[in-house]
Order: C-alpha cells, then sequence, then structure tokens
C-alpha cells in the first residue's frame, strides 16, 4: 500500500494484491484523508480477492437507534441503568461521529450537574464502549471509536470499616430481613447483588457450606464460603426446600438503600454505606492474619492468574480455616471490649466510699442530724 502525488496535487492510490497492482485516484490532495480513502480501497480489494461477505455500514445511523436495537437484542440490567444516563447526551449523535472529543465535552456536562466522581464516569464511558463494540459485531460500523479511549484514573479513597459497636447498633436498628441480609453481608463478604439472588437449593447444610448461586464476576461464580456460626444458625432457623433465601412478603428484595439509609440514623452511627460490609469483611480477615489469595477466593476477586496459577487452587478446608481465624478474631475483640467497660465501672465498694467522701453529701448528713437533735 502506498500514496503518490501526482503533478496536480491529488494523491494516488497504488496497492499491490497477488503481484497485480491496483491504482485508483483518491481525489484529494488532503494527504491525512487520502491515507483513510487508500485503506478502505485494500479493505475492499482484500474482501473481494477472498469473497469476504460485504456490510452495509451504516455510521449515520442516530445512537437512540442504535440503543434501541441494543436493548431489543438483550441486555444486562446494569447497562440499562447506564444508558437512562448516556442516552439524553447521545441520542441525536451519529454514531459515526462519536470522538475523542464528544468523549471530553460529555466528562465535563456531568460534571457541570453535580458532584460526582470520575470512576462513576467512567462506568458511563464503558457502557457506551462496550455498545459501539456490539455496533461492530453487527456490521453497523467497521471500527469502534472509543476503542483506544483511556479512562481517567479515579482517587483512591479511604473505605471506612465498621466497628463491632457499629454493628451491634446498627443490627438493633434493623427489621428481621434486612438484619439477616446484613449479617450475610458480615460474615461471607458477598456483594448485594449476589446476596439477593442467593438460593436455597445452594446451601449444603451437612457441609455447612455456602455455594455463591450467581455473581457479578467470573471468578465469583459457583465459589464455595464455608458458613460462620452465626450466619448457619440464622440459615437453620429460616431453613426452606427451594427458592430465593431473603425474601420480603414472600417476594424478592430489589434495593435496600431507602431501608439501609433509615437504619442507620436510627442507629445514631456514621454514615455506612451497603457496600462497606464487603471492605469490612476483608479488613477483619486480615486483622485475623488470613492470607491475600484466601482473601481473594471467598471474596471471588480475580486473582490475576499467571502459568503457575492456573494449577493452584485455595482448597476449602483452607477457607474453613480462614472463617475460623475470623470467628476467633471477633470472638477476642469482643473480649476485649468487655474487659475495657468493667474496667471504666469502679467496684461498688469503692463507689461506696466515694459516696461518703463526698463532701455534699456529708454536709447534708450533719445537717440532718443537727434537725434531729433540736426536736
Amino acid at each position: 500500500m502506498s500514496l503518490w502525488r501526482r503533478p496536480s496535487g491529488i494523491y494516488e492510490s497504488h496497492i499491490m494484491i497477488d503481484g497485480e497492482r491496483y491504482r485508483k485516484s483518491t481525489g484529494t490532495s488532503n494527504k491525512r484523508l487520502a491515507m483513510l480513502i487508500d485503506k478502505k480501497n485494500e479493505e475492499e480489494l482484500v474482501a473481494k480477492r477472498f469473497q469476504v461477505e460485504e456490510h452495509e455500514f451504516n455510521p449515520a445511523m442516530k445512537f437512540s437507534e442504535l440503543a434501541t436495537r441494543f436493548l431489543a437484542a438483550g441486555s444486562k440490567p446494569w447497562h440499562r441503568e447506564r444508558l437512562n444516563i448516556i442516552l439524553p447526551y447521545f441520542a441525536g449523535m451519529e454514531i459515526g461521529q462519536i470522538r475523542r472529543s464528544i468523549i471530553d465535552r460529555y466528562r465535563a456536562h456531568r460534571h457541570s450537574q453535580k458532584k460526582i466522581t470520575e470512576s462513576t464516569i467512567n462506568h458511563d464511558l464503558q457502557c457506551l464502549r462496550h455498545i459501539l463494540y456490539w455496533a461492530v459485531d453487527q456490521g453497523f460500523l467497521p471500527d469502534n471509536p472509543l476503542k483506544r479511549l483511556r479512562l481517567e484514573k479515579p482517587r483512591r479513597k479511604k473505605r471506612p470499616v465498621m466497628s463491632l459497636d457499629d454493628e451491634e447498633k446498627l443490627l438493633l436498628a434493623l427489621v428481621d430481613h434486612q438484619k439477616n441480609i446484613t449479617i450475610c453481608g458480615l460474615d461471607t463478604g458477598m456483594r448485594r447483588g449476589e446476596i439477593l439472588s442467593q438460593l436455597w437449593e445452594d446451601i449444603d447444610f451437612p457441609r455447612r457450606v455456602l455455594s455463591v448461586t450467581h455473581s457479578k464476576t467470573a471468578g465469583g461464580e459457583s465459589r464455595e464460603i464455608p458458613l460462620t456460626k452465626r450466619f448457619f444458625a440464622l440459615l437453620a432457623k429460616e431453613r426452606k426446600p427451594t427458592g430465593l433465601i431473603f425474601t420480603f412478603d414472600g417476594k424478592p428484595i430489589h434495593q435496600l438503600k431507602t431501608g439501609w439509609k433509615a437504619a442507620i440514623r436510627r442507629a445514631g452511627i456514621r454514615p455506612y454505606r451497603f457496600k462497606d460490609l464487603r471492605s469490612t469483611f476483608n479488613s477483619r480477615l486480615l486483622e485475623a492474619g488470613v492470607i491475600k489469595d484466601v482473601r481473594k477466593e471467598l471474596m471471588g476477586h480475580s486473582r490475576n492468574e499467571d502459568t503457575n496459577d492456573l494449577y493452584s487452587h485455595i482448597e476449602l478446608p483452607t477457607l474453613r480455616e480462614a472463617i475460623g481465624k475470623l470467628e476467633q478474631w471477633l470472638e477476642g475483640q469482643k473480649r476485649k471490649e468487655g474487659s475495657k467497660e468493667l474496667e471504666s465501672t469502679p467496684p461498688q465498694s469503692e463507689q461506696r466510699q466515694s459516696l461518703k467522701d463526698d463532701p455534699l453529701l456529708i454536709n447534708e448528713e450533719s445537717q440532718e442530724t443537727k434537725r434531729v437533735r433540736v426536736n
């Protein structure tokens, strides 16, 4: 593939395929545009040579139409949720005109609406890029214009870890079904979606093991989590043969935000998010001395597998040992808090002695004695 410039300034495309030269004028003196035309000519010739099916690309299609086709083909709830946010901005744009400059304007637009993090905008753009990849697969676009888009690196934030005191206050403030869900989050580290879709059929009571029914990630699917004594007792009490474990009036639960915020207010504790239960579980495992790979296995994280990792697997006895360490650590923390409360409360003999030595009480007793003598 090469370009030749004629004396008139117009570029000409010269392409060699199987020893045969193909010449064609690009019709332009703009070298950048001529290179694009030259590349397109080569793609057409290669497709014709190997009898590749030609696609009728439609870069002029509006994004609103593409989104409608994407939803009709079947999509995940996460994509539908994100489409509600990005569709008003991109609806009237041609899919072939979506470029980096438009993405920069969209980012500025989102920041102007309200205070949001870069991670939130990254989620929007990941959804947009996924839909454009789908458009390429369907033959609407020859290539994804956002395939090399670099997402903004979000700033790291401190993840709050729930203290045992706050946990106790929160559990007292929650209603029954919310309390059960919270205990599950604290004792298993499962994600909200995993908890709400968990089935009774995937609880192995004889082995005291939970097999995750549905996960957000492939690495988290069907992982086994040993049950703590507290969570096992809860499940044994509510045990059913089939169906969802966590329901409200027999119906599936889809949202927790409203009830969760109300319980936080009633408990009078700092504003935790439900996802903070997951970081709390991880931090407690760390405090209990559980190694990183075991924590990742329990939480369903990817372990960045290399050649050696392909032949390694965290066995169930190791996971049981990790949960045992967690329970021992929690019991130790509770004993420490109990001893601190005892130390802060003086013995009854000291309380009585301090009352005897109180000058106000001594003065009142002397006055009372004088009144008795007078009478």
